[in-house]
């Protein structure tokens, strides 16, 4: 029989764990954790330890693991037809869920693209822009705009209109140039307005380069009302609301990548609702099979749909697809996924525990080292500082939130850091009594860390 120790041992001989330096492993009592099963908000290692998956397993798992219902629909589909190409082939539940996405995002979306996770997404929604306005008589229009610190997937597309350094500065010589606005990052906020009372003064980029540059900007791309991989920073919906105005009088395209807060994330089925707005293209994947299978969609209108309609004359096919493109197994899970938000009222039961989350995060602020709380839906994240008063972060070597991974995991809690922010995101499934449980190991792990160091 195979140790634990053995698992582990073969683990860091083959595997290259994404986003992980390896090397941290050598040497270190610290290791990867076996994880064997999951079940509701739980998941449970080799050696039978409980863990509350308070990120959903990288934000993913919306229904909880090991679903019954997911699961009997993952069987059956299995045994109905695994796989096959969407190339003039089609299948009930790639239609079914095309169906569903539509009238779930309303008028005016009607197009459905599937792909195969979010990166891809925005690759297929980058393209589709780009050569929509090529097609339109328009091949001056090829720049993208895009938020510094925003985070759009890690192929080359995806990641030239990203703003992370540390996932694009390398790659530099690969990407291609795009047009950078600074993002409303309130906490710290690049034109010194106060938080809470500002009128938006950092949209002011976003006007002034529309009016000089509108003739050769195809779309600008955002992550809706939070920037996740900067580290959950939320900002006002009014924002989306004026990007959307602002695209509409300059004729830009606006491309909503909600692969990470689509499906309840803030308390909507997509972002773009708090705005009370619709984007021309939108990107979805993450929580569209409740964590199942890899799948994403990219869904748009009629306008950008038909700029491709074409009878071979001219060459307009949107010549872009994957193998598993609109695999049958993932899309019978997601219609499923969505039968379930529907009839078990999944978005509309949230406000208590939204509410409660917002009660809960609270109590970081009486901690000396806790610079930043911020909260939307059934999303919190905890900024970690050095000093409250002057901001002064953490640095990164000294690697503050992984000591609070750690010592949260010993208690019972999975918090996999972004930097020196703590954050929560976890099944929606989640009881108001699991959330204090969540937010009280995390509130103890971080009082612990911190004082010592």
């Amino acid at each position: 029989m195979t140790t634990k120790e053995e698992w582990i041992e073969k683990d860091l001989k083959y595997v290259w764990h994404p986003d992980t330096q390896m090397k941290q492993y050598e040497g270190s009592d610290f290791k990867p954790t076996i994880i064997e099963r999951g079940e509701g908000v739980y998941l449970y290692d080799i050696d039978g330890n409980q863990y509350i998956d308070g990120i959903s397993s990288w934000w993913v798992n919306t229904l909880g693991h090991s679903n019954p219902k997911l699961n009997k629909v993952l069987t059956q589909q299995t045994e109905k037809i695994e796989h096959v190409l969407l190339a003039d082939f089609t299948h009930k539940p790639a239609i079914e869920l095309a169906e569903k996405l539509v009238k779930l995002a309303g008028e005016p979306f009607s197009k459905v693209f599937y792909s195969d996770d979010g990166s891809t997404a925005v690759e297929v929604a980058i393209k589709m822009a780009y050569q929509y306005w090529y097609q339109k008589g328009k091949p001056e229009k090829k720049h993208f705009v895009s938020m510094t610190e925003s985070y759009h997937g890690d192929t080359l597309g995806s990641v030239s209109v990203g703003g992370i350094d540390i996932y694009k500065k390398i790659f530099n010589p690969l990407v291609f140039e795009t047009l950078k606005v600074c993002a409303p990052y309130c906490y710290r906020c690049p034109k010194n307005c106060k938080q809470g009372e500002c009128g938006i003064e950092c949209f002011n980029e976003v006007e002034k380069l529309f009016k000089t540059r509108h003739k050769e900007i195809a779309a600008m791309i955002v992550e809706p009302l939070v920037q996740g991989a900067a580290g959950m920073r939320v900002y006002p919906a009014e924002y989306l609301k004026k990007l959307r105005a602002l695209c509409d009088k300059y004729d830009i395209l606006l491309i909503d990548d909600e692969v990470a807060m689509a499906f309840g994330r803030t308390g909507k089925y997509f972002a773009f609702e708090h705005a009370e707005i619709k984007p021309d293209i939108f990107c979805v994947a993450k929580g569209i099979t409740a964590g199942y299978i890899p799948l994403a969609a990219t869904i748009t209108t009629d306008k950008i749909y038909n700029a491709f309609y074409d009878d071979f004359s001219q060459l307009k096919t949107f010549y872009h697809g994957h193998s598993f493109t609109g695999n049958p197994i993932a899309c019978a899970i997601a219609v499923e996924n969505l039968k379930i938000m529907e009839e078990e009222k999944i978005i509309e039961n949230l406000q208590p525990k939204i509410k409660k989350l917002k009660e809960c995060l609270e109590k970081f602020q009486t901690l000396k080292h806790v610079g930043d709380i911020r909260h939307i839906g059934m999303i919190g994240a905890i900024e970690i500082v050095k000093n409250k008063t002057t901001k002064e972060p953490y640095l990164f070597t000294e690697r503050i939130g992984h000591k609070v991974f750690r010592e949260a995991m010993k208690n019972g809690a999975l918090l996999r850091p972004i930097g020196n922010i703590i954050y929560f995101l976890p099944p929606l499934i989640i009881t108001e009594e699991e959330i204090e449980k969540l937010t009280e190991i995390a509130y103890n792990a971080i009082k612990t860390v911190t004082e010592k160091n």
